[in-house]
């Protein structure tokens, strides 16, 4: 049964296409991964087929009284709610309902016989759904989803707008799975999520009934989940549908684009020989018939387009002067902001060392890292630093209210750029022109990402301190990012959930929970 048609989509930004006549089904159990590098359109997708956006042409339709649920990347949570009411807020229609029974109740008694008969009627229907919809069991459900994604352990009364970015998603997510849509829609669903959290959705998604459509870069993930891959190809603004994981994908796709090569290859070879003959055949009255014969056949042939390889970022760290052999050294370190976040901590940080911080979200991993380059104030104890650090910060996000063009955002760091110097540095990254020009905030995730790496790189230093910076990058830049941190000859500080990413990288792993206060 088809939950969603999706015909000849049509759909881009300004003279940037995205989809030029695309079409897509969702049918019944189907568990899709939605992949393509960063940039491609797959969020955009989303927001056309939820409404959020209008496509340019095509047809959008989906079966009658079907419910989604989507887990929005930019999702945002108001002031004054708790978590509590926003895991409850998937509850809402019953909760109306349940007014609605009071309501009734307090009617009944003034009632005549024929309308006490109605609202026994309507009563009985009204509990008959908050029974078999598991109503009275929503404290405990709320408490079931809260316990897997780690939320207890903040307190379900504390206010969403004081919580991490991580934080936030989680909540967001379990607020969706208590919803129970007949589809879900998960736009980086594993972002901000630790390893248990990430093997706790995984187990929800293997044994998830209903369809959902994926979009990740975490792929041992999305070979965990899906069983069909759409892939979204920039070079040919295409959506291609491959039955299987995302390795069996790569093994077809790279077996289509050999053929495609090889047709390419043929086909100009071909091209080449027949403007040989025209050329030499055209102005011999003998052969001159012949020559205008496969001058038609050159006319309508169909021209295979070249396979363009997209732009794969390269990412080369620059050293500066070696520091002295300690980087930091931390004396009762206290961390936190209202409250501790930490026992008091005395860690020591020396050249050479490749370290990542692992733990749970909100236990302090980035309140860390901030307390120990001086952004945060300690709640008690103290941070020295050593002599000669130059420090290169990934922050995990760009600020949402962020008003410049990726060109300003370089130009900022480096005055002394020349334009030409400032798009070269971000097509290194592997931004293209049309990205180059665009607003910060209207980039994906991935995207962004890039754009703060391009800093990064571009300026000298020997310790680079690292907030989950694969979060958002595509495969190839992730592929990337870890070559290059191996190359990189200084230290590195980094909080990473990607076991398989920093397993390469790492000399040290430093488990957070070991001191934090969040238990």
């Amino acid at each position: 049964m088809s939950i969603l048609n999706v015909e000849h989509l049509t759909h881009g930004f300004g003279d940037r296409a995205i989809f030029e006549d695309v079409s897509f089904r969702l049918l019944k159990g189907e568990h899709i991964g939605l992949i393509g590098a960063n940039g491609e359109g797959k969020s955009t997708f989303m927001n056309i087929i939820t409404g959020k956006l209008m496509p340019d042409e095509g047809k959008i339709e989906w079966a009658k009284n079907v419910k989604a649920g989507y887990l929005d990347q930019h999702s945002v949570l108001e002031q004054g709610m708790t978590i509590r009411d926003v895991l409850a807020s998937a509850y809402e229609p019953l909760y109306e309902l349940e007014r609605r029974m009071n309501e009734i109740c307090d009617k009944m008694g003034d009632a005549d016989e024929a309308a006490l008969e109605a609202y026994m009627e309507e009563l009985g229907t009204i509990q008959d759904i908050l029974t078999n919809r598991d109503f009275y069991m929503i404290d405990a459900k709320i408490e079931e989803v809260s316990r897997a994604l780690g939320l207890l352990d903040l307190g379900l009364d504390r206010d969403v707008t004081e919580l991490s970015g991580g934080q936030r998603t989680k909540i967001l997510l379990g607020k969706l799975l208590l919803e129970k849509p007949d589809i879900l829609l998960l736009d980086e669903p594993t972002n901000y999520l630790d390893e248990d959290h990430i093997a706790w959705l995984t187990r929800y998604l293997q044994e998830y009934e209903n369809a959902f459509i994926l979009i990740s870069h975490d792929i041992p993930f999305l070979n965990s989940v899906v069983n069909i891959i759409y892939h979204m190809d920039g070079q040919y603004h295409t959506l291609e549908k491959y039955v299987g994981d995302y390795d069996k994908f790569l093994e077809v796709y790279e077996m289509k684009k050999s053929q495609r090569e090889a047709a390419y290859n043929k086909q100009q070879q071909e091209i080449a020989e027949l403007k040989d003959f025209v050329a030499r055949n055209k102005a011999r009255v003998a052969t001159r018939n012949m020559a205008m014969s496969r001058q038609k056949k050159l006319d309508n042939m169909d021209i295979i387009e070249k396979v363009q390889e997209k732009p794969k970022p390269e990412f080369h760290f620059k050293l500066a002067k070696t520091p002295g052999r300690i980087l930091f050294e931390t004396r009762d370190l206290v961390i936190g902001y209202d409250e501790p976040l930490s026992s008091p901590l005395n860690l020591v940080m020396e050249r050479g060392n490749r370290i990542v911080m692992t733990g749970a979200n909100g236990i302090g991993k980035s309140t860390l890292l901030k307390s120990l380059l001086g952004i945060i104030p300690p709640l008690g104890g103290t941070v020295e630093t050593g002599e000669n650090l130059e420090i290169g910060y990934f922050e995990q996000e760009m600020p949402n209210d962020i008003s410049t063009t990726c060109i300003q955002e370089i130009w900022n760091e480096f005055p002394g750029f020349t334009q030409y110097e400032v798009r070269s540095a971000l097509a290194k990254c592997g931004l293209t022109t049309k990205h180059i020009e665009s607003l910060c905030k209207v980039l994906s995730g991935g995207e962004q990402a890039k754009v703060r790496l391009c800093k990064l790189i571009n300026r000298e230093s020997n310790l680079l301190v690292l907030d989950e910076p694969t979060n958002h990058l595509d495969a190839d830049a992730k592929t990337e990012l870890c070559r290059a941190l191996n190359e990189y000859k200084g230290s590195i500080l980094m909080v990473c959930h990607e076991p398989e990413f920093y397993n390469e990288v790492a000399t040290q792993v430093w488990d957070c929970s070991k001191w934090t206060t969040k238990k």
